[in-house]
């Protein structure tokens, strides 16, 4: 493995642990200390993953993350002592892969990294494409196809999907989801999106009955596979 992975931990003892946890498993390693020195380091270095303390001594892991979207979608993994269902949410939100709370194993941390590695496959030479190899979406046409087959969707469905598959893998809340649907005036509730879902995927079914490429994250939304 050649994989770089990116620490951004203020606490030396925390972050040499998950260093050592990282390089055992035959991956590099960088680690900073403060968000700017990560911003520093993302100018220079591409790494495939970057591991996230939210609690950094120069802004929060959550701003942090709002700047690395604005120029990288390199996964993130947030650590955080803190385990509340809010931060989870607002850092899968603002675009974090996953979340692990401290006290938490290397073990556990490493099972992770590998999972998020092996959703995303994001290696700086090919990031991940918006189109996968099992959907072809044309925009033009506002048309999707599923194993070269077209699927008969609704305007609601089509926006649904397509938004998805822009950012494969990524947890969309109920709320982003409705507004990639509709605008943020519309009087939709958000469980409209689970009879969309409901929808699209007995469609994907109908191509393909071993489907399984929507992926249901309780007590948040949804995900997409490609």
């Amino acid at each position: 493995m050649n994989d770089r992975i990116l620490v951004v931990e203020d606490e030396a003892n925390i972050a040499e642990t998950i260093k050592i946890a990282i390089e055992n498993e035959s991956y590099s390693c960088d680690w900073t200390a403060t968000g700017e020195a990560a911003l520093d380091h993302l100018e220079k270095v591409s790494p495939n993953l970057i591991v996230l303390d939210v609690g950094l001594p120069d802004m929060s892991g959550f701003e942090l993350l709002k700047l690395i979207r604005q120029q990288h979608n390199t996964p993130v993994i947030f650590l955080t002592a803190r385990g509340e269902e809010i931060d989870r949410v607002v850092g899968l939100e603002i675009g974090a892969d996953d979340y692990i709370t401290k006290p938490f194993s290397p073990r556990e941390l490493m099972a992770r990294i590998k999972a998020v590695l092996r959703r995303t496959n994001n290696s700086p030479e090919t990031k991940s494409d918006s189109n996968s190899k099992k959907f072809e979406v044309n925009d033009q046409q506002a048309k999707i196809s599923f194993q070269q087959q077209a699927l008969d969707l609704t305007l609601a469905e089509y926006k649904l999907l397509s938004g998805m598959l822009s950012q494969p893998n990524r947890v969309f809340t109920r709320t982003q989801l409705l507004e990639i649907i509709w605008d943020a005036n519309h009087p939709s509730e958000e469980r409209t999106i689970d009879t969309h879902i409901k929808s699209l995927r007995a469609k994907l079914k109908e191509i393909d009955a071993g489907s399984d490429q929507i992926n249901t994250h309780r007590g948040i939304g949804y995900s997409i596979s490609t």
